[in-house]
C-alpha cells in the first residue's frame, strides 16, 4: 500500500542538508510500514532498532557518542552502517528520551548518515523530558489514517485517482464514475483508513474481520493509558475516549463527557488524547484576517477523532453492506470525514491545524464546519451528508467578514455559480452576493488545486 509520505521521505533523503527525520504520529496509522517499504526500494541496506521489543538497546545511548552507538549496534547486528548508504531506523523513541536527544549528535557528528525515528506516544515524552530536547537540529514529519485517495489507490484504482488529480469544473464526471466513488466513500466510511483494516479488506474483498481488527486497536490505545498516572486518571481517558469516538466534532462540554467528574480532570484526559494523536482539537477562530490561529479562543473547541471507521466501530455500527447502510448520524459521519481529509492537505513537514467559526447569540446562532486557510485567503467550508441542505451560517460568516468564496462538499456533481442570498446578521439585514464551488466529498484532496487554477 503505497503511503503519500514516501515522497517526502524521498525529498528528504535526496536533500544535502537533511537532519535526522522524526515521524509522529498515532499508533498503528503506518509509520514503521512507510519507513521499512521506503528504505528497501532506497538503501543499499537498513537497520531497525525498536525500544519496546528491544530495551536492551536503550543503554547504547546514554551518552555515548553516535560513532561508538553504531559501531555497537553493526556487532550487535552484525551488519555494516555506511553513512549514504544505510538507513538507521529508531522505531518506538519514546522510550528512551535519551535516543531523541542523541539525534543532534548525529546531525553534528554524522550528518552523511541518514538517520529516521519514529514514535506512537512521542508527544508525551517530549513533553516530560528533562534532558535538552536537539531543537534545530531535527525535522518533524507528522503522518496520518491512510486518506481516501490511499484507500482507493490500495484498492488498485490509479485509473480513477488520475481522473480525480486531473479534474477541473469544465468535464462533467459521468453518473458512472459518480456513483463508483460514492460507492468507495461509503466503504470507506465505516472500513476508515487504519492500514490494517484496509489491507484486510484488500486481501479478502469481506468486511467481517474489520470489526475485530477495529476492536483490537481501541483496545491498544486503551493499553497505552497504563502509562498515563493512576488507574483513576486512566478510567477518566476511557470515559473521554469513548465520548469522542462516539461523538465526534461535537463542540466540547465536559459536562456531556461525565457529569460526575470536574471538568480539569476531563480536561487533562482530552490533551493526553490530544498528545496521543487519538483526537485532533479543531479551534474556533473568529477569523478576521490571516493567519487563523491569531483569532483563537482556546474555551470553545471541537473534537475530531483518530479515525472514521474506529468512530463508527464505537457507535456500534455493524458492517454488512456499507451501500445500504442509512444511519441517523450521517451529518456526523460526513464532517468527520471531510476533517480527517483537511487534515492531509496540510504538507507533512507541518503540524496541522483545523479552525472552525461559531457564533451563539439569542435566536441567531451560526455555525461554519471549518475555516480552510488557503495562501492568503479564507474560505468557509459546510460539509453535507446528503445532496442538499441550508447554507446560512456560511452566509453570515461571508457577510460579516467581506468575503466573496464559500466551499460546500456534498454528494452531490459539482458545480460553481455565483448567487446572491438575504442575510440577517443580529440585528441587521443585508444582501450577499457570492460564489460557491460546490465538491462531492471524495474531491477533497483535490481542493488547493482546484482554487488556483480557478484563481478563487
Amino acid at each position: 500500500m503505497k503511503r503519500d509520505i514516501i515522497q517526502l521521505l524521498l525529498d528528504w533523503k535526496q536533500r544535502k542538508n537533511r537532519k535526522p527525520l522524526l515521524i509522529r504520529g498515532a499508533r498503528q496509522v503506518g509509520k514503521t510500514y512507510a519507513v521499512e517499504m521506503f528504505a528497501k526500494d532506497n538503501f543499499k541496506n537498513y537497520l531497525k532498532i525498536n525500544f519496546e521489543e528491544q530495551p536492551e538497546l536503550k543503554s547504547l545511548f546514554n551518552g555515548k557518542k553516535p560513532k561508538a552507538i553504531i559501531d555497537e549496534l553493526s556487532v550487535l547486528f552484525n551488519t555494516d552502517i555506511e553513512p549514504g548508504k544505510t538507513l538507521l531506523f529508531i522505531d518506538e523513541i519514546q522510550s528512551c528520551a535519551e535516543a531523541i536527544v542523541s539525534l543532534r549528535y548525529f546531525h553534528e557528528q554524522i550528518p552523511e548518515l541518514h538517520v529516521i525515528a519514529a514514535g506512537s506516544l512521542l508527544d508525551h515524552t517530549l513533553n516530560e523530558m528533562k534532558l535538552s530536547m536537539p531543537v534545530g537540529r531535527i525535522e518533524f514529519c507528522y503522518m496520518h489514517p491512510m486518506s481516501f485517495r490511499e484507500f482507493i489507490l490500495a484498492l488498485g484504482e490509479k485509473k480513477l485517482s488520475d481522473y480525480l488529480d486531473n479534474f477541473n469544473l469544465k468535464i462533467e464526471i459521468s453518473e458512472a464514475i459518480h456513483k463508483k466513488l460514492i460507492d468507495y466513500l461509503r466503504y470507506y466510511l465505516f472500513i476508515g483508513g487504519m492500514p490494517e483494516a484496509v489491507n484486510n479488506y484488500i486481501e479478502t474483498k469481506k468486511l467481517t474481520d474489520i470489526e475485530r481488527i477495529h476492536n483490537s486497536l481501541l483496545t491498544s490505545f486503551q493499553y497505552d493509558f497504563a502509562k498515563y498516572g493512576t488507574r483513576i486518571q486512566q478510567q477518566h481517558l476511557i470515559t473521554t475516549l469513548r465520548y469522542m469516538g462516539q461523538h465526534p466534532c461535537n463542540k466540547i462540554k465536559y459536562v456531556n463527557i461525565d457529569k460526575e467528574v470536574r471538568s480539569g480532570y476531563i480536561k487533562e484526559a482530552i490533551l493526553k488524547l490530544e498528545m496521543s494523536k487519538v483526537i485532533h482539537i479543531v479551534k474556533h477562530s473568529s477569523s478576521p484576517g490571516v493567519p487563523l490561529s491569531k483569532y483563537v479562543n482556546d474555551d470553545v473547541y471541537k473534537a475530531l477523532f483518530l479515525d472514521i471507521g474506529l468512530s463508527n466501530n464505537m457507535n456500534k455500527i455493524q458492517l454488512i453492506d456499507p451501500l445500504q447502510i442509512c444511519t441517523i448520524n450521517e451529518g456526523t459521519m460526513a464532517e468527520q470525514f471531510a476533517g480527517q481529509e483537511l487534515l492531509t492537505l496540510h504538507p507533512a513537514h507541518i503540524e496541522p491545524s483545523l479552525y472552525f467559526w461559531s457564533r451563539e447569540e439569542k435566536n441567531s446562532n451560526s455555525e461554519v464546519d471549518f475555516l480552510y486557510q488557503h495562501k492568503n485567503h479564507i474560505y468557509p467550508v459546510e460539509i453535507k451528508a446528503g445532496k442538499t441542505g441550508t447554507l446560512k451560517s456560511m452566509h453570515v460568516f461571508l457577510f460579516e467578514k467581506k468575503l466573496k468564496t464559500g466551499i460546500r462538499f456534498n454528494t452531490n456533481m459539482p458545480s460553481f455559480g455565483t448567487f446572491n442570498a438575504k442575510v440577517r446578521s443580529g440585528k441587521t439585514n443585508g444582501e450577499l452576493s457570492y460564489s460557491l464551488l460546490s465538491l462531492p466529498l471524495y474531491m477533497i484532496n483535490q481542493l488547493p488545486r482546484l482554487i488556483d487554477e480557478m484563481k478563487l
